[in-house]
């Protein structure tokens, strides 16, 4: 069985600590969407368990093995950077061979997992960020991994690509770790399995998404006739009648309410996000 796991790992810049004292265990192939504001560490924290930071203290372990003193052990890893650090003046195609015959690799399976043919003759400086992006992304997908560690891979991107990206990731995930960073709440609801937070430089939660529960939820529910006497204490908010509930077990009393009542329901959403509690505390 494979094994990431952190003990006890301080890690940062010159003498300036940025994480401190992180101990966590991955055992379970899946996503795990790490969260946190901007300077929290995740950054610090994905270029440690990469191998590119020495701790300060503890150890960054994969399978018993040292993350950065083992290059067998970092040969496993595929870490995408939020920067797009690719040759600015190669083409698409000869900076991806570049990595390819450096790693090994598949450029031509590259090309068509990202749809990136149309670019391949470009100079990578000529691209768009979300282009540029893309091809960044698609440089971790030249060879398999068993750990991805993927720094806002789909920031810049445009919606439809940003879908691909991560309907690839959902299907490594079932035989690969993946680390997933995003400031997204809802994408991390959507793709992650499991949310790590870190906050001022600490681990702060680590356990199931579906586990996580908000202090409150606001539901808003759109009808075709006016149930105002039905939700006295609703507020009605860009069509929604708005309502706010202690937990999700009252929203199925209040529906039922409103249909006893002859409500003609048209739409039941969730207007927050659970993880947002955690920025706000």
């Amino acid at each position: 069985m494979q094994k990431l796991e952190l003990n006890e790992v301080s890690a940062g810049y010159g003498a300036e600590e940025v994480i401190h004292r992180i101990s966590l265990t991955i055992t379970e192939p899946s996503i795990y969407v790490v969260l946190g504001p901007n300077g929290a560490g995740k950054t610090t924290l994905f270029r440690t368990i990469g191998g590119i930071l020495k701790p300060f203290s503890g150890q960054a372990m994969f399978d018993d093995a040292d993350l950065f003193y083992s290059k067998v052990a970092r040969r496993r890893i595929a870490y995408l950077s939020h920067l797009n650090a690719l040759p600015e003046e190669m083409t698409v195609f000869n900076a991806l061979k570049y990595y390819a015959d450096i790693e090994g690799g598949d450029v031509e399976h590259v090309l068509d997992l990202l749809n990136l043919r149309d670019l391949k003759d470009r100079k990578f400086s000529s691209l768009s960020q979300g282009q540029k992006k893309r091809v960044s992304v698609g440089k971790i997908f030249l060879r398999e991994r068993d750990l991805y560690l993927l720094d806002e891979p789909t920031s810049n991107v445009d919606p439809k690509i940003s879908k691909e990206i991560r309907d690839i990731l959902i299907k490594l995930s079932k035989d690969k770790f993946v680390l997933y960073s995003s400031h997204n709440l809802y994408e991390a609801r959507e793709i992650g399995t499991y949310l790590i937070l870190i906050k001022n430089g600490e681990l702060k939660f680590f356990d199931k998404i579906e586990n996580v529960k908000a202090r409150q939820y606001r539901i808003g529910i759109k009808t075709l006739n006016d149930v105002s006497q039905l939700l006295p204490e609703s507020k009605l908010e860009n069509g929604y009648y708005v309502v706010t509930v202690d937990s999700p077990q009252e929203i199925a009393k209040i529906v039922n309410n409103l249909v006893q009542g002859g409500a003609e329901l048209l739409e039941l959403r969730e207007l927050d996000n659970p993880l947002q509690d955690f920025f706000e505390e």
